[in-house]
């Protein structure tokens, strides 16, 4: 069995539990698929490695962890809706091998085949609810390979609307033959009504959507698509996102068969989907309950405890007095589920009282929030789009602005990428000095559950948006933070070196000369530095309108201390149609030229121009 780890917070309390994780095979028929296997392990796509016994014979010192045993009997033990296998080997023999164990869409695992050299993926079953065909894109826009796909919706640039909701941290539920007839009717080109009740209305915008000839509506007919938290889960076909705080009271000892029974019926009574659970809360002195931690542990869900301090300044419906003599505050289920919820929260279901004889009792009610809550299914990738040219984009920025649901950034950047953005892809639009309120919008929508996409042009880490995004990050509580991981891109200063030759071959350094954010005292004493200390120098943010003196002053402070026949870089639009690539001497620089689009590169002592290339010499 394969388990997750997963770990609650409670204050300083920590409670740590194991559930079931689904398993990601990577599965070789042959030897030479085991460096790509192994790139598949080390890019996260897959958690497991196999082969066969005559394969993996030909593996010098096979890791320990390598599954070794026919492909037959890899499947059988590993079948089912969890798993995904990605089979690197003949799409004949996959055939052959899986035919005997096809189900239904609802039960099959998704499955995937490449070629060793990842040059073509088939997205072979599975391709929406189990995500297959995500996957492929994923895998493509990593390993540069050729998707082969030939279901309706992604031909005809169609929302798969059977799966694009995971992406956007919600949960499937629904009769799957109703979801064969829906589908049906999107393939017919009739129109689909929809109804939204909750989560983020943003998918709406998508090319996708647009050309799933969606028409808002009522819940008239069973051919609707809803976006909810009610219970109906034969007559509709519905996407849940996680809005449903549980607040939770018991007795010392309760049973877990009783929080169960509590819990279902609760949800019947006030008609409420179990997948639109964003999470449990209760009062801190039941953290160790039992059966209370059980329930958590298997419904892998979030909890949140309170103080009574806390919770008795909650206003509740139901106020009990016997419950403030016992713990302090007058409600616990109301109060906790109130406070979870946060602003704006409506209670769906009052308090109800569940008790039993032999089992204890229990006390259960459920507010809903107005934004939904997954921090474990979203997602926040900080991408550095490169220099602009698409051609300099890195594999591993093309692989997360790939599994991104939405796209956040500057609208300069956005437009030079949108040649890579799907059709069931979103974005979001800022301006140049809204950085923070970019950086906060994308958090929101990552604690949401959603998968974004923030982009900066260069690499993300240098004067870019990363900083200011983990800073954010890090002031969430830890339990409330999404996963979060920087993609490295080209940065101005590379690609300048690049064209110039090789001026960066020895130490080097960068300074901004924007004294927005950085006292011009400091800048000018890092200027000193770097001119004292021989490094080559890039400047950027070198001049604009409103500071046109800063370029000015950096080289004359240059000018104390290196020679005026210092070679000096101007690189401007670099990767663009209006590149420009410029030397010139330290002493007789062109300041008039330079604006924000450029970057200045300051040679050392040693930096020589010869036949207009570039070098500082590394000592070979």
């Amino acid at each position: 069995m394969n388990l997750r780890l997963i770990k609650i917070s409670i204050n300083t309390l920590e409670i740590i539990f194991f559930s079931k994780s689904a398993k990601r095979i990577a599965l070789g028929l042959s030897g030479s698929s085991w460096e790509l296997l192994q790139r598949l392990l080390y890019r996260k796509h897959a958690d497991h490695l196999a082969l066969p016994p005559g394969a993996a014979s030909t593996i010098k010192n096979p890791p320990k962890e390598l599954w070794i045993d026919s492909p037959t009997e890899i499947f059988k033990e590993n079948w089912g809706p969890e798993s995904t296998f990605l089979v690197v080997g003949a799409v004949g023999a996959v055939i052959r091998i899986i035919a005997p164990l096809l189900t239904t869409k609802t039960d099959d695992p998704a499955v995937l085949v490449m070629d060793s050299r990842a040059e073509n993926i088939i997205p072979l079953i599975g391709g929406h609810k189990a995500g297959a065909e995500e996957l492929a894109f994923h895998l493509s826009e990593e390993f540069g390979g050729n998707i082969v796909l030939t279901g309706f919706s992604s031909m005809n640039e169609m929302l798969p609307i059977d799966s694009f909701g995971t992406a956007w941290g919600w949960k499937r539920n629904g009769d799957l033959k109703k979801w064969n007839e829906l589908m049906i009717q999107q393939s017919k080109s009739l129109p689909i009504k929809f109804f939204q009740q909750a989560g983020s209305t943003l998918w709406q915008s998508s090319k996708g959507a647009f050309n799933s000839l969606f028409a808002k509506g009522k819940l008239t007919n069973q051919e609707c698509l809803s976006f909810e938290i009610s219970s109906d889960l034969t007559e509709k076909c519905s996407w849940h996102p996680p809005v449903l705080w549980v607040g939770i009271g018991c007795e010392r000892n309760t049973s877990l068969s009783l929080l169960e029974k509590a819990l279902q019926d609760s949800l019947r009574k006030a008609g409420l989907a179990k997948s639109s659970i964003a999470g449990f809360a209760s009062i801190e002195i039941k953290s160790d309950e039992p059966a209370l931690t059980s329930l958590i542990s298997k419904e892998a869900l979030p909890v949140r405890f309170y103080s009574a301090q806390e919770l008795s300044e909650v206003e509740v419906p139901n106020p009990s007095a016997f419950v403030q003599s016992e713990v302090g505050t007058s409600s616990v289920a109301e109060a906790a589920s109130i406070l979870s919820a946060g602003k704006g929260a409506k209670l769906k279901l009052e308090k109800q009282i569940f008790q039993s004889k032999e089992n204890g009792a229990a006390t259960i009610a459920i507010a809903e929030s107005v934004e939904p809550f997954a921090p474990d299914r979203g997602e926040i990738h900080l991408v550095g789009s490169g220099p602009g040219e698409l051609s300099f984009l890195t594999q591993d920025a093309r692989f997360a602005l790939s599994r991104s649901a939405v796209w956040v950034g500057y609208k300069r950047y956005l437009d030079l990428l949108e040649p890579f953005r799907r059709h069931d892809q979103v974005r979001m639009d800022g301006s140049l000095t809204r950085e923070r309120d970019r950086c906060q919008e994308a958090l929101k929508l990552a604690v949401q559950g959603v998968r974004v996409a923030l982009i900066s042009s260069g690499d993300s880490g240098i004067y870019g948006m990363a900083g200011l995004a983990l800073e954010l990050w890090l002031e969430l509580p830890q339990k409330s933070r999404p996963r979060f991981e920087v993609h490295p891109g080209i940065t101005a200063l590379q690609f300048a070196a690049a064209k110039a030759g090789a001026p960066l071959m020895h130490d080097f350094c960068a300074i901004s000369l924007s004294d927005c954010l950085t006292s011009w005292e400091k800048i000018e004493e890092r200027l000193i530095a770097a001119a004292k200390g021989d490094f080559v120098i890039a400047l950027y943010n070198p001049r604009s309108k409103d500071r046109f003196w800063q370029l000015g002053k950096a080289l004359e402070i240059f000018l104390q201390y290196l020679p005026a026949n210092t070679p000096i870089l101007l690189a401007r639009q670099l990767g663009r149609s209006e590149e420009t690539i410029a030397t010139y001497l330290l002493g007789d620089f062109p300041i008039e030229k330079v604006d924000m689009l450029s970057v200045v590169l300051v040679g050392n002592s040693s930096t020589y121009v010869q036949d207009g290339y570039w070098l500082t010499p590394r000592g070979y």
